[in-house]
């Protein structure tokens, strides 16, 4: 979603992200996992790209590709 979570208060913006989805995915199965930019990394290192870090997002595209994508 292009919508920034915005949650009063302290508590709430991620659920806020998962309740504006459910909205659009009807019966399709689904999960809404807040990860994307949780870090930043002021130089390149072997593992980790110099900026946005995106903790979690490539450890999740690997486990997909191991145990759902057919070849």
């Amino acid at each position: 979603a292009d919508v920034k979570n915005i949650g009063s208060g302290r508590a709430g913006g991620s659920i806020l992200g998962a309740q504006f989805l459910q909205r659009f995915v009807n019966d399709v199965p689904w999960a809404h996992l807040d990860i994307a930019g949780m870090a930043w990394s002021t130089k390149d290192a072997p593992t980790v790209p110099k900026g946005a870090t995106a903790f979690g997002v490539r450890l999740l595209d690997q486990f997909v590709a191991e145990h759902y994508e057919r070849e």
